[in-house]
């Protein structure tokens, strides 16, 4: 299990316990946590999970793939080194700590 912080645009931040083998979009939904729509349910087909990664946090997670990339170019305002999607990041106990802000809208 891990317990991440979500930050919302405006500040408010959500630290939940998330369990091992969801991903951190899953985290946010099951939690009600506000500013991650996750239209596609998690199929990297749309770019509504987009967070910005805390910038201590961006080297600990693994590599983008090519589907998260292209994706990533239909975000609100991406920040090519700190935007993921968060389908794409499977919770694990080494993601415990992870912070993750949300933009102001998805798109």
């Amino acid at each position: 299990m891990a317990r991440i912080t979500y930050i919302e645009h405006n500040g408010t931040e959500h630290v939940v316990d998330v369990p091992n083998g969801l991903t951190v979009m899953e985290g946010a939904r099951d939690n009600n946590i506000p500013g991650i729509e996750a239209d596609c349910g998690g199929a990297c087909a749309c770019s509504t999970c987009h967070v910005y990664v805390h910038p201590d946090w961006v080297a600990k997670l693994p590599g983008i793939d090519p589907m998260e990339e292209d994706m990533l170019e239909f975000a609100y305002q991406p920040d090519p080194s700190r935007s993921r999607l968060t389908c794409q990041l499977k919770v694990s106990d080494a993601l415990d700590g992870l912070v993750v802000q949300m933009p102001e809208k998805q798109i």
